[in-house]
């Protein structure tokens, strides 16, 4: 998994860097807040962010802000660390947007503990992104059984798009998870009986 660290102390962003390194993360590091928005805000962000408060060009509240702002950008899990450690701060830092708080100097074992947290909660939402888009496909596919089906008054054969006519079961079968079973219905019994008598 990928992850941001940005914070414009040099030494703590190795030192968070190397630990997440350690615990299996491809980490890149940034320096500032304008940087760390960029990043963010790429064609491919990382799933996860350790981002300071203090920064130069924007602080951590308020590239929370911006991060949240941006629907594409709401899996993103942000941990935020900062040197403030006033009850009024840390519910600042979570109404900005951020998942969670660290006050520094970071403990690593706890900062690791907080981590595998944000790796869960972007597991589950990748989990469900898929079996949202699932759901999105087979209602898409009942979608189309609810349109205007040409169907042959006849033989009762279906016209599917390919203009191509086929049994209804078949197509049935093609455009929803609904699967078949043959038997017989009274009325059409009786009149098989009636066939073969005659």
């Amino acid at each position: 998994m990928r992850a941001l660290i940005a914070d414009d102390d040099p030494v703590a962003a190795v030192a968070v860097s190397r630990s997440m390194s350690n615990w299996g993360f491809e980490t890149t590091i940034v320096h500032d807040g304008l940087a760390a928005w960029d990043h963010l805000n790429s064609d491919h962000p990382p799933s996860l962010a350790v981002i300071d408060w203090e920064m130069p060009g924007l602080e951590g509240p308020e590239l929370c802000k911006r991060v949240r702002s941006v629907d594409a950008r709401a899996h993103l899990y942000i941990v935020l660390l900062t040197a403030r450690n006033s009850s009024t701060d840390l519910i600042a830092g979570l109404d900005a947007g951020a998942d969670d708080y660290l006050i520094k100097p970071v403990d690593l074992n706890e900062l690791r503990a907080r981590i595998q947290v944000g790796v869960r909660v972007v597991s589950l939402q990748a989990r469900l992104a898929e079996k949202v888009a699932e759901l999105q496909s087979s209602l898409d596919n009942v979608r189309q059984l609810r349109g205007l089906l040409p169907i042959c008054a006849y033989c009762k054969r279906i016209r599917d798009d390919g203009n191509y006519w086929q049994r209804v079961e078949v197509y049935v079968s093609e455009h929803t998870d609904a699967t078949f079973t043959h038997g017989i219905c009274p009325s059409c019994l009786e009149e098989a009986k009636a066939q073969l008598k005659s």
